[in-house]
């Protein structure tokens, strides 16, 4: 319990200097002038560490809860002795801690190693007093936990070889006249888990004034206090919460870290930018990405600490997993001898010492900038440059930053308050680091965006030889370094464990739709018309040879002529979205601390503290839920620190409702196996808090290993059976599908054993990857791009044949033929679009005594046929031309762009595998993978007119994974078309929940994926509503609503009440605004939720078992189990109406239903009935009239849209399962339209403001279509 406990500002306050016996000597040989003293040796002379009451008096508090964070840690630092237990003075009590061990000091500090750090330059006696100096410490743990140290270095007299006290040296020397001889340097340390390097140096500064000479107190007892104080003040949790206390004469703030996942920034970001040129800024960055032995060096203490940890925000979301030792003092300076990676810091006196010393060290002097490498290195240490368009951007965006704060004051009234001057200070500040963020994380971006282009996520394969071959050769040396570091390996496995980290909502928020299509379908390396256009007003494509993912587009969808952007114009883009302000956030001022610091003082201040934040939580209003739930974080950890476990958990069990981002998961679990007995029962009479108990250990239990590991994509070295094919060209990134991977392993063992070889395999690979590379280079010329639409691709290229057009090349795009001919000017010839074919043959024409192979292509829109002599291509481009025509027909007559897709890989891989086998049954071997014109010739397919009328699009939301999923549930929620009317939520959307808690999110103004497969729990998901504009409630089998904010795409949120499935919830609008919601599950509870609050109106439980929908209209609720449906009235759930089925009947259970109460009717279906039963409201004892659907086996889903009823179903053609939609008129009952639109159960339907309705289907298919509604 102790242990998870977050700590407090303070873990640990130190007072460090010389003894009084080294003071005295060192005074008496001051006074006898003796020339060169040594430096005194410092000691830890005093430890102030928690608790801070008396023994007594915490053994009387109902709690010890008080001792934070006593984990066993090591320091990096060396081990000596450690100091006897009579030089460290505990405050648990006013004599001296006896000579052993028994302190409560923390045994992961050191305080051996502290005092040489605290004077890393020696501790030297003066002549004179000098200015007080503040620096900075970190200290990293074996296992690389950080903690932080801020020392505060002041002077204090010594006269007569004694260090005056309370005051008294000060009399004497008023009424004496007399004069100190000399000054001896103290230390306060203060240990801290968190880096608040400017709020800890605030505190500090604020406890100098009262330990300068001549004050009337004791030093100590000002120590004790100022440690004691800082003990009780919390870390803030996440979010846009600050905290704010009194240290007279300073306000200090603690700021919060962004989120749960970004770093706490408490220091001047800029601070680099002052010492360092860009292109420095960039070379030391380099240099830290690519793991070097770095020194930093510099004249001031404080910089070394300061300038280190900025470089280790500037690199966030990578992070440093090695030696971080900023300050070494001279005993200390053999630590550069290490062989492994490190960053430390010396000062630039040792500079020629250090550079001496070792060997292939990076040397950064911070003073003047200069960049070099030790003096042992046998050859000079070569620094990569940063990817030049990259480093182009960054060094442009920082040369416009304003790095002085005096030019923002020249136009300003002087401050006169010191507050005020403080404020507006760190306001210009949080400002200014905000954007060097912004800029550092685009670089870092910029850098690393095009890895996510050559990961496997299935199999966790990275590719990092073909990744190298995409880059510019001036930007390889750069990445070959980088790639083989454990940084880099962190960052992999992070982006293959998909955390939605900065770099991620970078990613996510700079999407173009050319990158959203992109998503869409799995397609081959190839260049667009648009791409190739921008290259040419790209300066870096001169000395540079980049792929680009690309894909067919969507030539169906009138939206996709849209504009494109490309590249560039999505850098001008992000830049503009980079131009944030810093968020807002609210302060929270802590209640003062008073003194003296007895247990009854402590209780006074939790009670305080948690009395405000109780009135603060009361006057916030419901939908502020980021602000609540740090509020109640922050109440739960106060109540957990005073013992109050119950009151801990309830307020926990709150950021369910409110943000589950910072839910203390290992705390909450500790305080539950550390609950007594009596409370733990307590606990267990309260329904909210039994579920968390329930559903925090649960989750313990289920907690699994994070498969973590990160594979580098290498050729097979044995022969490898079907499976061991399948996994081996997926982790290619090839292709995915698996069916198609059949295919290609039949046609690379035509004639063999059913087994590949490991050359065939790298012949195979290794012609896919140089086909691809050479496409790359096409550089069509401007007069034959404006034939093309923008989002073409080429993908082949023939050899220059003689064709009846013109001698040229024959280029096929994936909607198109044309001839690219020679000569001059080169220039274009259509052949024909794939739509337009009409007829494809091979045949041979004579010339002389020979006769040569020729394609004849037959358009429906030219007389004439066209002819190429393609010689020996022509095989293998009669087999493409015939795969490219039928998929495309595919494509048309199902609407369905994927077949399109299908049909251009099949279409390369059999260029592929002719270009590996090179033997006579290659092009019987490429014929293998001819699907859709196999499918074309043995199953004509043909669409029945009416569907074919009906349907306008198919999508497909399984595209990237092994195998199609089925679609569950969809919905669909508006948007505003035009950007200018509400950004950040200008699209509609169509919300796809599949297997496993997936769900995939479209822009339905495109139907181009928006949010590919983020996930909600691990369980089906059931239902799907939007409450608000703002919120999608997603109901799941493991009884969570999961809410979903439509703004960041994230879920924050869970409502926990139900006990069983969540099946279904609808929404009550008052004035057509949401004002209720009603939830319902598997075992018959209904609860009624107040959409603001989240808090819970009122709960019922049905009278029957297996409850799976609900309905609402006007006051009544209407229920469908299995058994019955049940009409009951929304206020108080009295049941006002019931339709059973007869027992007579044989009847199966009900399955779904809808109201049409308006005519009086319910119509109702069963399970494994094809029959559609209309029940009349006003007579339930008459037995319902039936439809019978035809052709189907089961009705699986209904909706209804302006007049009709459109119902999904379950059927069998030929023994295989089909997916049937029936249309029917409701006034005439008459099925007015069957639609055959899927290959499987049709799932779901949603309507899409009553103009489109939207199918899903089971998972042999895992399609959705789209269909018109007349």
């Amino acid at each position: 319990m102790e242990d998870a406990l977050p700590a407090g500002l303070l873990e640990l306050c130190a007072l460090v200097g010389a003894s009084r016996e080294q003071a005295r000597e060192a005074s008496q040989g001051f006074q006898k002038k003796v020339r060169s003293l040594p430096p005194l040796e410092p000691e830890v002379l005093s430890v102030f560490v928690p608790p801070f009451t008396s023994k007594d008096e915490s053994q009387s508090t109902t709690t010890n809860c008080n001792n934070f964070n006593k984990s066993k840690r090591r320091s990096f630092r060396k081990k000596k002795d450690r100091p006897k237990a009579e030089n460290v003075k505990g405050l648990n009590a006013d004599h001296r801690v006896p000579d052993t061990e028994d302190i409560s000091v923390p045994k992961d500090i050191d305080l051996v190693g502290l005092p040489e750090l605290c004077f890393p330059g020696g501790l030297y006696i003066s002549s004179e007093s000098k200015e007080d100096h503040i620096h900075f410490l970190v200290f990293t743990d074996v296992c690389g936990n950080r903690t932080y140290g801020v020392v505060a270095q002041y002077y204090q007299p010594i006269q007569d070889g004694c260090i005056p006290a309370n005051g008294q040296a000060h009399w004497e020397s008023v009424q004496t006249g007399k004069t100190f001889a000399c000054f001896v340097p103290f230390a306060v340390c203060v240990i801290s888990r968190y880096p608040y390097f400017n709020a800890l140096k605030d505190c500090l500064s604020c406890l100098l004034v009262h330990l300068r000479p001549f004050k009337d107190l004791d030093a100590e007892d000002h120590i004790k206090e100022f440690a004691a104080k800082l003990f009780l003040i919390p870390s803030p949790p996440p979010g846009p919460l600050h905290l704010i206390f009194n240290m007279k004469p300073l306000q200090i703030i603690i700021p919060s870290r962004e989120d749960p996942d970004s770093p706490i920034i408490d220091l001047d970001l800029h601070l680099p930018l002052l010492r360092l040129k860009p292109k420095q800024v960039l070379q030391v960055m380099t240099c830290i990405l690519t793991e070097q032995r770095i020194v930093f060096f510099s004249s001031d203490w404080a910089l070394l600490t300061l300038v280190a940890e900025c470089f280790m925000l500037y690199l966030h979301p990578l992070q440093w997993q090695h030696t971080f030792v900023p300050i070494l003092s001279h005993q200390m300076l053999d630590f550069v001898m290490a062989p492994t990676s490190f960053l430390m810091g010396c000062h630039v006196d040792h500079f020629e010492e250090v550079s001496k010393e070792a060997e292939d060290l990076i040397l950064i002097n911070i003073n003047n900038g200069d960049i070099t490498s030790s003096e042992l290195s046998e050859r000079e240490t070569e620094i990569p440059d940063v990817p030049l368009e990259a480093a182009e951007i960054f060094i442009k965006r920082v040369e416009s930053l304003q790095l002085h704060y005096d030019l923002e004051l020249c136009h300003l009234a002087s401050g006169i308050n010191l507050s005020e001057l403080q404020m507006r200070r760190r306001a210009w500040q949080q400002k200014l680091n905000t954007e060097i963020q912004q800029i550092t994380l685009q670089l870092i971006f910029n850098i690393f965006r095009e890895v996510k282009d050559h990961l496997n996520y299935e199999h966790r394969v990275f590719n990092s030889e073909e990744f190298l071959k995409t880059r510019a050769p001036g930007d390889q040396p750069f990445y070959k370094k980088v790639l083989e570091t454990y940084m880099f390996h962190s960052f992999l496995k992070a982006r293959l464990n998909r955390r939605m980290d900065a770099f991620a909502r970078l990613e996510l928020s700079t999407e173009t739709e050319e990158d959203r299509l992109n998503l869409m379908l799995d397609s081959p390396r190839r260049p667009t018309m648009e791409k190739i256009t921008s290259k040419r007003f790209n300066p870096h494509y001169m000395i540079s040879r980049r792929m680009v993912i690309s894909m067919p587009n969507l030539q169906d969808i009138k939206s996709q002529d849209n504009p494109i952007k490309n590249s560039l114009l999505r850098r001008a883009e992000t830049e503009r979205a980079r131009k944030f302000s810093p968020k807002s956030v609210s302060m929270f001022r802590i209640p003062e601390v008073h003194f003296p610091l007895v247990s009854q003082c402590v209780h006074s201040y939790y009670t305080d503290f948690i009395n405000h934040l109780s009135r603060t939580i009361s006057n916030l209003p419901p939908d502020n839920s980021a602000l609540l739930a740090r509020y109640f974080y922050l109440r739960g950890l106060i109540s957990l620190t005073e013992g109050k476990l119950l009151n801990a958990l309830s307020d926990f069990q709150n950021l369910y409702k409110t943000d589950i981002r910072i839910f203390p998961t290992d705390l909450v679990r500790k305080m539950i196996e550390t609950l007594p007995p009596s409370e733990r029962s307590q606990a267990d009479r309260k329904p909210e808090l039994k579920r968390l108990i329930s559903q925090v250990m649960e989750k313990q239990r289920e907690m699994t290993k994070v498969d973590d590991h990160v594979k580098n994509f290498e050729l097979p070295k044995t022969h490898m059976q079907l499976d061991d094919f399948v996994k081996r060209i997926q982790e290619s990134g090839i292709v995915k599908d698996i069916e198609t991977i059949h295919r290609l392993f039949d046609a690379l063992t035509v004639g063999h054993q059913k087994q590949i070889d490991p050359e065939t395999f790298r012949d195979f690979y290794n012609y896919w990857k140089e086909t691809e590379a050479e496409v790359q280079e096409v550089n069509l010329p401007p007069a034959v791009i404006e034939y093309l639409d923008k989002n073409e691709c080429v993908y082949k290229l023939s050899c220059s044949v003689k064709t009846n057009y013109g001698v040229g090349k024959i280029a096929m795009t994936q909607k198109r033929l044309f001839l690219l001919t020679e000569g001059g000017r080169p220039g274009y010839v259509e052949i024909s679009t794939f739509r337009d074919i009409e007829e494809v043959k091979s045949t041979t024409v004579a010339f002389l005594v020979l006769r040569i192979p020729t394609l004849r292509i037959k358009t429906v829109s030219k007389k004439d046929t066209f002819d190429a002599n393609l010689k020996t291509e022509c095989d293998l481009w009669h087999l493409m031309v015939k795969e490219m025509w039928a998929g495309k027909k595919m494509s048309d007559d199902h609407k369905d762009p994927h077949y399109i897709h299908q049909a251009l890989t099949n279409v390369l891989l059999m260029d592929a595998v002719v270009g590996a086998l090179q033997s006579s049954k290659t092009i019987y071997a490429a014929s293998k993978l001819a699907y859709f014109d196999k499918m074309k010739n043995e199953v004509p397919m043909m669409i029945p007119k009416t569907t074919s009328e009906t349907l306008k699009h198919k999508i497909n939301p399984s595209v990237g994974e092994t195998f199609p999923q089925a679609v569950n549930v969809l919905l669909y929620t508006p948007g505003h078309l035009d950007p200018a009317e509400k950004p950040g939520d200008t699209f509609p959307k169509l919300w796809c929940a599949l297997n496993e808690g997936k769900v995939v999110v479209f822009d339905a103004s495109t139907w181009s994926i928006q949010q590919h497969c983020f996930k909600v729990g691990s369980s089906k998901l059931t239902c799907m509503v939007m409450v608000e504009q703002s919120q999608v409630w997603i109901g799941s089998q493991d009884s969570i609503i999961y809410i979903i904010n439509t703004h960041s795409m994230s879920c924050n949120k869970q409502l926990n009440d139900h006990r069983s499935d969540v099946m279904d919830i609808v929404v009550e609008q008052r004035n057509s605004i949401p004002s209720q919601a009603y939830s319902c599950s598997l075992d018959g509870t209904v609860i009624a939720w107040n959409i603001s609050t989240l808090k819970v109106n009122d709960i019922f439980q049905l009278p029957c078992q297996n409850l799976t929908s609900i309905k609402l209209h006007n006051d009544w609720l209407w229920c469908c189990a299995r058994s019955c449906i049940l009409a009951v009235s929304t206020n108080g759930f009295q049941q006002e109406m019931k339709i059973e089925q007869n027992p007579k009947d044989m009847c199966s259970p009900f399955l779904c239903f809808q109201l049409f109460l308006e005519r009086g009717e319910v119509w109702t279906s069963c399970f494994g009935s094809s029959d559609l039963c209309i029940w009349n409201t006003t007579n339930l004892s008459s037995k319902p009239q039936k439809i019978h659907l035809l052709d189907c086996s089961e009705i699986t889903c209904m909706i209804k849209v302006k007049n009709q009823l459109w119902i999904g179903s379950r059927g069998l053609s030929q023994g295989k399962i089909k997916g049937k939609i029936y249309v029917v008129d409701v006034e005439r009952k008459k099925v007015e339209k069957e639609l055959v639109g899927h290959a499987d159960t049709v799932k779901a339907l949603c309507s899409a403001e009553n103009r489109y309705i939207l199918s899903g289907s089971g998972k042999e298919e895992g399609k959705i279509a789209i269909w018109k509604v007349e």
